[in-house]
């Protein structure tokens, strides 16, 4: 006699003992996930900026993304300070921006961003990074403790996107533009 076995509902199933093989395969299949890199930036006495690919739209009204930033990083410190940051979407030829803000020894505070064609955000007051094919405004209006990271739930408040190919990472590997295989509309816009 076969005995019928029930699968639990979605989101009751039991945390199984971790399986090194998995963890490592379920790492390896991440790196899959192409994200847009960027640059995040407050403003203030000690403006900063870091390279992140963790960002995502993920609630449309209100237009909320999440990012996800560690906890002990310098950024994640100044947003105790001000909720207030800017997304700024690198292009494809933005390389060299995307290494120097995530270079541990770059300078700290506006020495980071010298030599740099910047502009203050109307209303973050962080800096925006010239040729970006977009910039957002953002205001953080959750944070949560998950795994070994913080996620943070923010509004865009406002934003510009001039266009351009971006700047995306894929396989641990940054590389340039996409290439669209049809000209369906976007499907924000419906």
């Amino acid at each position: 006699m076969t005995v019928p076995t029930r699968t639990p509902a979605v989101g009751t199933a039991q945390p199984q003992p971790h399986d090194q093989a998995a963890g490592d395969g379920a790492r390896r299949a991440a790196r899959a996930l192409t994200s847009a890199v960027t640059v995040l930036t407050v403003g203030g006495a000690r403006p900063h900026g870091t390279t992140v690919s963790a960002v995502v739209a993920i609630s449309r009204t209100p237009l909320l993304l999440g990012v996800c930033l560690r906890p002990t990083s310098t950024f994640a410190d100044r947003l105790r300070d001000t909720p207030l940051f800017s997304v700024n979407v690198l292009g494809a030829a933005q390389e060299r921006l995307a290494r120097r803000f995530a270079d541990p020894e770059r300078p700290d505070g506006e020495a980071q961003f010298a030599g740099m064609s910047v502009t203050p955000d109307p209303l973050t007051g962080a800096p925006l990074l010239a040729d970006c094919v977009a910039h957002l405004a953002c205001s953080v209006v959750r944070r949560h403790h998950i795994g070994d990271h913080d996620l943070l739930v923010a509004e865009a408040v406002a934003g510009d996107s001039p266009g351009g190919d971006p700047l995306v990472s894929f396989a641990t590997r940054l590389h340039r533009g996409l290439h669209r295989t049809d000209d369906d509309p976007d499907p924000w816009e419906r």
